[in-house]
């Protein structure tokens, strides 16, 4: 596996766990609102503790570390611009109701698209890897979604001119 798709699966699951945690507790709150009974809710995940653990457990000595932390540190930056994009894209798929991978490798994708620095991650390559986790990881129509919701927002980079045809 090469390294920077190994560091992009080792993002994908540190994300991963860190939405879990974070679902988990915005549901535990909710059914507090109701007046449910909730057990304790494990506290939610500090990311940097998550994705250096993940590195350490499943990178071994590669040498794309620093490539994985500069990932996850844009991706969670760029939440709210990426999510509100996600939503636009996808209207007939409300964000809370895609699959946390689906989700995930959306916002990995739309990072590595809209932000990511193009001579280092071509926006073609970015696209591909997304396809590539989600069909590696996510259900069986998750590469045919991640592609339509990323080349839909990479027609709309074209023609506004943010990047070259």
């Amino acid at each position: 596996m090469a390294s920077r798709h190994l560091a992009r699966s080792i993002v994908l699951q540190s994300l991963f766990e860190w939405d879990f945690y974070c679902q988990l507790k915005q549901t535990a709150d909710a059914n507090k609102e109701k007046g449910v009974v909730v057990k304790e809710v494990p506290k939610q995940r500090d990311l940097d503790e998550v994705i250096q653990r993940n590195l350490d457990h499943f990178g071994g000595e590669f040498d794309e570390k620093g490539f994985a932390k500069k990932l996850i540190k844009g991706v969670v930056e760029h939440l709210d611009e990426v999510d509100k994009i996600i939503q636009t894209s996808a209207p007939e798929r409300p964000l809370n109701q895609l699959s946390i991978i689906d989700r995930n490798v959306l916002r990995m994708g739309l990072y590595e698209l809209m932000y990511q620095d193009k001579d280092e991650v071509p926006p073609k390559v970015a696209i591909n890897e997304a396809i590539e986790l989600g069909k590696n990881f996510g259900g069986p129509s998750s590469g045919k979604f991640i592609n339509g919701v990323l080349g839909t927002v990479f027609k709309q980079m074209q023609e506004s001119g943010e990047i070259q045809k």
